[in-house]
């Protein structure tokens, strides 16, 4: 398989704005730090019951329109059906996560940290706040009171390697975006070049190899989960150098990725959420997204807070395909334009890591090397 390394862009964090109750552009205009500001929100009274949970982003922050915004909205499921008060702390400053954990331990009964970049200052708080229930997404810490969960990332990433395998080798055309069917090349951009990412990008690449291993795939990464403008020109890279589709594992870098495929004229595959849903204005060129149920795992640790029944919740959990808990799911402007061999590929593709007989790289926490 050929292989094309796009030189990295250098990338400028930036942060996104959010619908919480805390203005963070009121907050940024003050000259307050953030942390201090979005944490004294949550010093509230709680629902009719005293309960309170807290959400705190991961540092791409609220609005990414999957990752965050997935793991928010199963809160706000759960506070549909009972009640409690919800807080939303948006930190992208990951030096400030451990102060911005103890703060919301304070005041309230459960506290969920979105990505594994809390991992280390939850280990301290953990057992600082035995009273308080965490939810750690995307890692584990060994203590009673926390909940980590982590999705079969390299799972649904296999998945997006076998639409793009698949489809790379059709001539696809949509609202003016197509694919070259003789050049058979597709691409990925991750966003920081960490363990959990590479285990999208190798899933990925397996994935594509699995149909077809001669499809060349180029890789790179925006140095970012926060700057479209970096996705952007790494994808643009690879659009330019001929790949046709893009998959991403950027969070809120990806709709850069989005762009670059409307100006190429090609397509992408979102993560986390349906994306051609969330982002409907690059719904004509997104042709698939890896999904994950994160908003389920957060209601079930809401409503486990809830109940007093935290035990059942608490530990490590890694959910996969078996768990009907990641997937690929069609584009909304293109379930009707796929060929044929892709509903086959996938199944087989599903049916085989279901087995166990197809071996995905890497784990559900990534590759380490």
């Amino acid at each position: 398989m050929a292989e094309q390394q796009p030189e990295k862009a250098d990338a400028v964090t930036e942060r996104s704005s959010t619908s919480s109750r805390i203005s963070r552009r009121s907050v940024l205009a003050s000259g307050a730090a953030l942390t201090t500001t979005a944490v004294a929100g949550c010093l509230g009274s709680g629902g009719d019951d005293g309960l309170s949970i807290a959400i705190i982003s991961s540092n791409s922050g609220f609005g990414d329109r999957a990752f965050n915004d997935l793991a928010l909205e199963g809160l706000e499921r759960a506070q549909e059906e009972s009640d409690f008060e919800l807080n939303q702390i948006e930190e992208t400053d990951i030096a400030q996560y451990p102060d911005t954990q103890a703060q919301a331990a304070e005041s309230n009964d459960l506290v969920v940290c979105v990505s594994l970049q809390h991992t280390e200052p939850l280990q301290e708080n953990a057992p600082e706040y035995p009273d308080t229930n965490w939810m750690l997404i995307n890692a584990s810490v060994d203590e009673p009171n926390v909940a980590g969960y982590t999705w079969a990332n390299h799972e649904m990433s296999y998945l997006a390697g076998v639409q793009a395998g698949t489809v790379t080798t059709y001539d696809l055309q949509h609202d003016g975006s197509s694919t070259d069917p003789d050049g058979t090349h597709v691409g990925f951009v991750g966003g920081e070049e960490i363990p959990l990412i590479r285990a999208f990008e190798r899933a990925y690449v397996a994935g594509v190899e699995y149909v077809n291993s001669d499809v060349e795939v180029s890789r790179g990464y925006a140095n970012s989960f926060g700057d479209p403008a970096a996705g952007e020109q790494v994808a643009s890279s690879q659009y330019q150098a001929g790949a046709d589709i893009i998959y991403h594992a950027a969070a809120a870098t990806g709709p850069g990725i989005f762009e670059a495929a409307q100006e190429a004229n090609r397509f992408a595959i979102g993560v986390d959420a349906d994306q051609s849903v969330t982002l409907p204005d690059f719904s004509d060129v997104i042709i698939g997204s890896a999904i994950k149920k994160i908003d389920e795992g957060t209601y079930d640790c809401a409503t486990a807070t809830v109940n007093d029944n935290f035990d059942s919740v608490a530990g490590a959990n890694v959910l996969g395909l078996q768990e009907d808990a990641v997937d690929l799911i069609i584009g909304q402007e293109f379930e009707d334009q796929m060929p044929d061999e892709l509903s086959g590929n996938l199944e087989d593709a599903r049916q085989g890591i279901a087995d166990g007989d197809i071996e995905v790289p890497c784990t559900a926490g990534g590759c380490e090397n």
